[in-house]
């Protein structure tokens, strides 16, 4: 599969799960049989997948994930977006690797990083 269109399935795999509420559907659809995970949070496969990600709405029901960029290289996506756990937040920004095989996502880092009411200099973190 071409960069661009892993980055194309990573964006509606994140959309889906996330901001749909459709975990179930987004695993089924996007990730491979085996899943590898590297967030300490979660479990590895599809089903730790999605036990995550309700659990993750089950703490924030009105969780939002606004995706800022994403970048795409060969097998990789990487994606940068700002997680809004309730409405009005910062947020936290969150960088996510991805890599994918055989047109399906089977591996995924992540590092997360909450945004400051304060920063030494102007820029945003997005």
């Amino acid at each position: 599969m071409s960069a661009e269109r892993n980055k194309s399935l990573v964006l509606a795999f994140y959309q889906q799960a996330f901001n749909d509420h459709q975990p179930e559907q987004a695993a089924s659809t996007y990730l491979g049989d085996t899943y590898t995970q590297h967030n300490p949070e979660a479990q590895n496969g599809p089903e730790g997948f999605i036990g995550f990600v309700h659990w993750l709405h089950g703490q924030y029901p009105e969780l939002h994930l606004d995706i800022k960029r994403a970048v795409a290289e060969g097998d990789l996506v990487v994606t940068h977006s700002n997680l809004h756990l309730k409405p009005g937040d910062r947020g936290t920004a969150v960088a996510d690797f991805w890599r994918l095989a055989d047109g399906k996502i089977v591996e995924h880092w992540d590092v997360i990083q909450e945004v400051p009411e304060q920063s030494a200099n102007d820029n945003t973190m997005f």
